[in-house]
Parts: C-alpha cells; structure tokens; sequence
C-alpha cells in the first residue's frame, strides 16, 4: 500500500498521469477495490519505454489493492489498431503474434506481482482466447447493432486516415468494435470495471464502456452517442482512465529517436543502453519522468526537484531516474551491468567488458568483419582499419598521421604502431576490436567465428 495518498486516483493526479478520466472515476476508485486492465497489442516481440507509462498505471492500481488485469492482444493483433498510424499495420502471421504475445507476457512480470498469495495478484489474458471463437455473424448482431457508424467514423484514429489518400481498410476500422467486445467480457466474466490507456485509445475506451452500459444498464438505443457529454447523463457501471500523451520539454515524443524508441528487451536494449536513455533525459524532464516511471516515494521525488533546481550539474535526479527504472526493467543485475559499463567507457578500460556488453553499449559505432585466414596469412593493424573499418580513417597515411597523434586507441589504448601484426589477442574474447578515435567515433571489427 502506498502511503503518500489516500487512493490512487490521488496518486495518479499528483504524477500529472491523467489526461481523461470519466464522471465519477475518483470516486469510485476511493471507495472501492476494482479490477482494471490495459490492453498491449503484440505488434513486436518486446514493449518500449513509452509502454512503461500505462504499465505504471497498473502497478500504482496493484500497489494500492486494486487487482490489475493485461490483455495481451493475440486477437486484436490480428487485425492491427489504426491509432497513431498514417497508414495500414501489416498483418502479422499467427506465429509472429504467439511469439510477441510469450514475450511481452516475460516482461510483465517484471512489474507485476503475479504470486498466487496475493489477494490482487495480477493477471495476464490473451483476446485471442474468445475473439477466436466468436462468429461473425454472431458478433455482429450482438455487438455490431450498437454502433453507429457515424460515431465511429468521428474516431480520430478513423478521421485522420480517411483524410488521407491511403484510407483505412474494413479490417483496421472493425478495431473499435473489438476493443469495446473485450471490455464487455472481462466486465461479464471477471467484473473487470475498469479500463486504462492512452489518451489516444480514449475514444475506443468509451466505447466500450457505452457498449457495456447499453448491454447491461437498460440502454438499448442503437446508435446511441459514445461521447463523455452523453456519459455523464447516465449512471454508468463501468469506468475508465486515459494517460496523457507525453511528451519531452522540447515537445518532441517521448521515446522517439533516429534509431527508435528504447524496448524492454534487453537483447534489443542493452541496459546500458536503457540506462544512457534515462540519463541523458533533460533537466526539465527529469521531475516529470520520475514521478511517472518510479515508485520512489513523494517526499523523495520533491528532495531530487529540490536538487534540480540549486544543483544541476550533479545530475542526481537523472542518475536516481537511470537506475530506478534500469533496475525496475532489468533487475539488479542489469543495473549492475549498466553501472559497470558506463564506468568502464568512462575511463576507456574496455578489456574489462565483454564482447556482449561491447556490442550493446557501442549500438551507433559501424561493424566490419575480419576472417581467420586474414590472421593467419597476416594483416595489419593499418589495413584492418581501413578495409573494414567504418570509414573512421580514409587510408593506412591516414590512420598514421592519427596515430602520430595519439589519437587513436585500441581497446581503450592508444595505439602506437598502426603497422603491426594483428593476433587473436587483438580481439576482447577473440571475438571484437575497438577502434577508437576522440571520445565518441568508435568503429568494432570482429573476428569471423573460425569454422574449423
């Protein structure tokens, strides 16, 4: 239980993590114990960080007796949400989506309590369990017949598709109705009340919610408007939450970069890599991002505001923000691993890491191949560079006037004969060679796997 605020409507609202909520929300979640739950849909093998924001939302809802339920989306992954989209999902094979489902289900639990002793041990529940089963025509003749196509037309994820050339298929715009027809099951089957996601799902949230009221409380007006004007005319028996879109004090979205947003998969994400992201967040974002990615307690997360403000330079609420959610992710070995590696580029003492560690922390430097025979009929440092290095140095004089100059490194040494022989031992685990030049221009060359 968290003892910084009487409910966790309260919490969420002092973590700025609401951006929609419907009539009565705050106070039913004061009075009461529900069960609520997220929908992820497996459209990658692994979560990224901006899924950490309605994680959170789950953890907070568990971490004060609420019982969190995350619908993994082996159904609706089938058909592809349209938000957030210019243009049609490709259509993953059932496989693909078994696969992404077993992973994203892995990194859950790292977050969620799942024990069998807790009394709101969370739950993860694959769409696919009944959205495969239904029928057609049964679903739509129980389902279809209360939605007005205009309203869904209105959809922002629908609109700002049809304004466009490439439109939206049959498939993508029946995604609404599927998301509401979860809803109205779980509400059925688990007394799941209810249902959080992003303010860019808030549309299809409501749905849902009128779509359970209409089956359930008496309303059965086909058509009838799914808008929080209409909602608030009725005493509804489910409710729902949005998380804000967020975004960077720049105004860019978060997670979003040239190579794209960080995942949760720490073979994809090195937890230095994790960890660097967190870092490097600005002083403007720092305060923001801790209260909606920790579970650090409010008077701590006031101190870190206190030492943004009168001590920048020392970087406390990001270095605090890295590891809470590095470790959070990652566990405490991850956090350790993250720690070591950072220390160890620090201070360019590269033979301490491994070629693992070396290949995720080093994920922008170029990569070229060196074959065994090359060792073995003798190459030089000079034309291993240059033939397949990144283009770091434009030839072996090159590479010699850099030299001279000290300034490149080897393994986190500065090199002083650019015409030597290469070995194996050049190699960190006989397997990488760092090419260094300045503190950030990094090219590896690795050692083809040796066949015989």
């Amino acid at each position: 239980m968290n003892n910084d605020f009487n409910n966790v409507y309260e919490d969420l609202q002092w973590r700025n993590a609401i951006a929609e909520a419907t009539p009565g929300a705050g106070d039913v979640l004061a009075r009461e114990k529900v069960t609520c739950y997220i929908g992820f849909d497996p459209t990658a093998r692994s979560l990224h960080v901006g899924n950490m924001v309605p994680i959170m939302g789950l953890v907070r809802m568990q971490q004060h007796g609420h019982t969190p339920i995350a619908i993994v989306g082996g159904g609706t992954g089938m058909i592809g949400d349209p938000s957030g989209r210019n243009e049609e999902r490709p259509l993953l094979t059932p496989d693909q989506i078994e696969d992404n489902v077993a992973g994203i289900q892995r990194q859950l639990e790292s977050f969620l309590d799942f024990s069998e002793e807790t009394p709101n041990r969370a739950q993860v529940i694959n769409n696919a369990d009944w959205l495969s089963k239904v029928s057609l025509i049964e679903f739509l003749r129980d389902t279809g017949k209360h939605f007005s196509v205009s309203t869904m037309l209105g959809r922002e994820s629908v609109r700002s598709r049809m304004d466009r050339d490439v439109g939206i298929s049959f498939t993508e715009f029946s995604y609404q109705l599927l998301q509401a027809y979860d809803f109205l099951r779980l509400f059925e089957e688990r007394n799941c009340t209810f249902q959080m996601g992003g303010s860019d799902q808030w549309g299809n949230i409501l749905g849902g919610i009128d779509l359970i009221r209409r089956v359930h409380g008496g309303d059965a007006s086909t058509g009838a408007r799914q808008d929080r004007a209409h909602l608030e005319a009725a005493e509804l028996p489910a409710h729902a939450l949005a998380y804000p879109l967020i975004t960077t004090s720049t105004g860019e979205k978060f997670g979003k970069s040239v190579a794209g947003a960080p995942t949760l998969d720490p073979d994809q994400t090195s937890p230095y890599r994790l960890y660097q992201f967190f870092f490097n967040v600005a002083d403007a974002d720092a305060i923001p991002y801790l209260k909606l990615f920790t579970l650090l307690k409010r008077e701590r997360i006031e101190a870190l505001e206190e030492a943004v403000r009168t001590a920048p330079r020392e970087r406390e609420a990001q270095l605090t923000l890295a590891a809470e959610v590095t470790r959070m992710v990652h566990g405490g070995g991850g956090l350790d691993e993250a720690k070591r590696v950072t220390q160890a580029l620090f201070a360019n003492d590269l033979r301490t890491l491994s070629a693992t560690e070396l290949r995720g922390a080093l994920t922008e430097a170029s990569h070229g191949m060196v074959r065994p025979a090359d060792l073995a009929e003798g190459i030089t440092l000079a034309s291993a560079v240059t033939v397949y290095g990144g283009g770091m140095v434009s030839s072996a004089s090159d590479l010699r006037r850099l030299v001279s100059q000290g300034a490149i490194k080897i393994n986190g040494t500065v090199e002083t004969d650019p015409l030597r022989q290469l070995t194996g031992d050049d190699f960190i685990d006989r397997q990488v060679m760092v090419v260094q030049r300045g503190k950030k221009s990094h090219d590896l060359i690795w050692l083809e796997p040796d066949q015989n």
